[in-house]
């Protein structure tokens, strides 16, 4: 130790006694995403034990503004945002950020309000959670330089930083469970205008194409009431026409309820007769009968990547904008037969 502590401690000499690569040390200093907290915290100690100089978090982080989409039903916060929230708002204050939070319709984003919002926060950068921005904004983001982290949301071109669930992905793996399972004629649940809910429907019809003898279905949802209700209603006229679908899968767990309620209605046993899967783990998919099967978002720690993201963006203005994927895990229930 006092051989290291007489000169100028490297990178490298952090990484040898902390036991991790010098790479990993050189994406902890720089507070890049991807690193779990308990390795960022123990590079940081041993680097602090070194004598090593490192710029505290409220030194490198400018502030952040949170603008979070509000339910289009209830004009609230919905149970999904509120998960993102809190790692938000956990990753912030453990990095140092100074961070607000703004509930907003998304139609109401518009660039002078959004300016407005940033300048009485007294942020630099823009987190938008649940909001795919229009080309309006955009562009302004772009011209403005103001740096942007799009949380569960994806910009098809790329332009700026963002962080979502692996929806292609989990829509894949979550069909392909039910395929399976030996089904064969597959409802798909689904409508939004969101981009990530349009990948969720490129994952569904990638799994059904994978499987010769399938055969899926899109159902659109209006969402103009109670998504499970539409969804109930949906289901049961679908079911009294008898065209031999035998399973779904639906965009959330709401619109899973809903479905599982018109099955048991048709007096089908489930999983036997219909089997079901559902999408994000919320709370109400513990309480069903059976219990759902779904696939499960991680959403405090969308918000702690995001906030990673943002930190790294304000370190290097002109990086190449980057786009993190988590992985959504399957979840057994007792909507689906036990899985080998």
């Amino acid at each position: 130790m006092n051989d290291i502590r007489s000169k100028r401690i490297r990178q490298a000499d952090i990484a040898t006694a902390a036991g991790v690569s010098v790479s990993t040390v050189s994406r902890v200093l720089t507070n890049e995403p991807g690193i779990s907290e308990t390795i960022r915290q123990h590079i940081f100690k041993v680097a602090s034990d070194l004598g090593y100089p490192l710029k505290t978090a409220a030194e490198t982080a400018a502030g952040g503004l949170a603008l979070i989409a509000s339910d289009s039903v209830t004009g609230g916060l919905s149970v999904f945002y509120e998960g993102i929230l809190e790692g938000l708002r956990a990753g912030a204050a453990e990095r140092g950020m100074r961070f607000d939070i703004r509930l907003i319709r998304e139609a109401r984003t518009e660039p002078e309000l959004v300016k407005e919002y940033l300048q009485t926060a007294g942020a630099e950068g823009l987190f938008l959670v649940g909001i795919d921005p229009s080309e309006e904004l955009c562009r302004w983001l772009e011209t403005s330089g103001t740096p942007t982290v799009l949380v569960n949301g994806t910009d098809p071109k790329l332009r700026f930083d963002g962080v979502s669930p692996s929806n292609f992905f989990g829509a894949y793996n979550a069909t392909r469970r039910l395929l399976d399972a030996g089904h064969r004629r597959i409802l798909h649940l689904t409508g939004s205008h969101r981009q990530t809910i349009r990948e969720r429907i490129r994952g569904f019809e990638a799994a059904i194409a994978s499987v010769e003898s399938a055969e899926g279905r899109i159902v659109p949802m209006n969402f103009s009431g109670s998504s499970s209700q539409e969804a109930h209603d949906k289901t049961a006229e679908i079911l009294a026409a008898r065209e031999g679908y035998t399973a779904a899968f639906c965009m959330n767990d709401f619109i899973a309820v809903g479905v599982l309620d018109a099955v048991i209605e048709a007096c089908l046993r489930v999983p036997e007769d219909f089997a079901i899967v559902g999408f994000d783990d919320l709370p109400c998919a513990l309480m069903t009968n059976p219990r759902l099967a779904t696939m499960r978002v991680d959403r405090a720690a969308l918000g702690r990547e995001a906030i990673g993201l943002m930190i790294a963006r304000f370190r290097d203005r002109d990086a190449p904008a980057r786009h993190i994927c988590h992985g959504v895990p399957p979840i057994a229930g007792g909507t689906l037969p036990p899985e080998t």
